[in-house]
């Protein structure tokens, strides 16, 4: 089970590793181990909230997600992805991105690499914090049987009963933060309120309008179906057709936003692009394996407050990349409060397993005179 679900991804660490040192020699090797480590770190969580998405897809499109996912996550998000946002910031053609990238420039230096993907940092964090932001609040303002945080999920709950009141805190949030903190800077960097404005807007529609299709055409898959069909797939718990893929192109886009902070705080250590690519793409594919792992595992229904942990850990990976974009928080307190709040949950589910054997083996002993 080990072997068949992380061995592609123990391959890819050799592999990546053997370019770090082919590349930059022992310094390259180290590097890429640094950043490898830093992306699991950061994104444990991630593997978490992209577990409980992935158990409603069948074989194909989990096995999907490790391919051509795993393509999107590497190659697009840690190598294309910062090479196009700095093209875009500072009005380059693609060919001069990607020499001023390989230039290898000091990101505290104007005009190099680092630099201009540091300026555009502000809009980068208020679209992944505003995503994130509206699935944090899809969860807590959401009425469900089971509750970790009894004395704050379940007022949240009640008074999420009220329609659309997830855009309207976001909506909010972003105002608040766009002229607070986005304004704190402004002769610095004009126009920076606006931009923290239009990039938040585009996070919470691009959450709205993921989610929603995928939840339409579901919805109409099911209605086309005959009764004992639907029952059977709901049973299973795997969406098909453009269901599926809506929920694979949320996935990803979810995947994305948790990518963010590790892509920015990757330059902390080098503003070499290359080396970035290959360590980050290395801890994506042991996090995209640990979600499989997850799944395959049936961890999430055994230990059943892991989403939650996961949920609340997106909550405040929501504000941190809100606070960055004037502040500077750094990533190992990151990385610590995914954990906390994951390992509180794991420990909570612990509990509660312990909890109900001992009231079924009490139930079941014959009673004693």
């Amino acid at each position: 089970m080990f072997f068949r679900t992380f061995g592609a991804s123990c391959g890819v660490a050799v592999v990546g590793l053997l370019l770090g040192w082919i590349y930059g020699g022992a310094t390259g090797l180290a590097l890429t181990a640094i950043l490898a480590v830093l992306e699991v770190s950061l994104s444990f969580d991630n593997a978490v909230v992209n577990a409980t998405v992935l158990v409603r897809m069948n074989p194909f499109w989990q096995r999907l997600f490790l391919t051509l996912g795993v393509a999107i996550a590497v190659f697009g998000m840690r190598l294309v992805f910062p090479l196009v946002i700095v093209a875009v910031t500072a009005k380059l053609n693609p060919v001069e991105a990607i020499r001023l990238a390989l230039q290898k420039g000091d990101p505290g230096k104007a005009g190099t690499y680092g630099y201009l993907l540091h300026q555009a940092h502000p809009a980068i964090a208020a679209f992944g914090g505003m995503f994130l932001l509206m699935l944090f609040l899809e969860f807590v303002f959401e009425e469900r049987e089971l509750s970790w945080l009894t004395w704050i999920e379940r007022p949240l709950a009640r008074i999420g009963r009220l329609n659309q009141l997830s855009v309207v805190v976001a909506l909010g949030t972003l105002a608040l933060a766009a002229y607070t903190l986005g304004g704190a800077a402004e002769t610095a960097q004009p126009h920076r309120t606006s931009t923290v404005l239009v990039a938040g807007v585009l996070g919470i529609g691009t959450f709205l309008l993921v989610n929603g299709l995928g939840e339409f055409f579901q919805e109409a898959e099911e209605d086309g179906e005959h009764l004992e069909q639907a029952l059977e797939r709901k049973q299973r718990m795997h969406v098909v057709g453009k269901a599926a893929f809506f929920l694979f192109l949320y996935l990803e886009v979810l995947d994305a936003s948790f990518s963010f902070d590790g892509v920015i705080g990757a330059f902390a250590i080098t503003s070499d692009p290359i080396l970035i690519a290959i360590g980050l793409g290395v801890g994506a594919m042991f996090i995209r394996s640990l979600t499989v792992f997850l799944v395959r595992k049936g961890t999430l229904g055994e230990y059943e407050y892991l989403e939650h942990g996961a949920l609340w850990a997106i909550g405040a990976l929501a504000v941190i990349l809100l606070i960055t974009i004037e502040y500077s928080v750094p990533e190992v307190v990151t990385g610590l409060i995914g954990v906390a709040f994951i390992g509180a949950a794991l420990l909570s589910s612990v509990v509660r397993n312990r909890r109900a054997a001992d009231d079924d083996r009490a139930e079941r002993e014959p009673a004693t005179v």
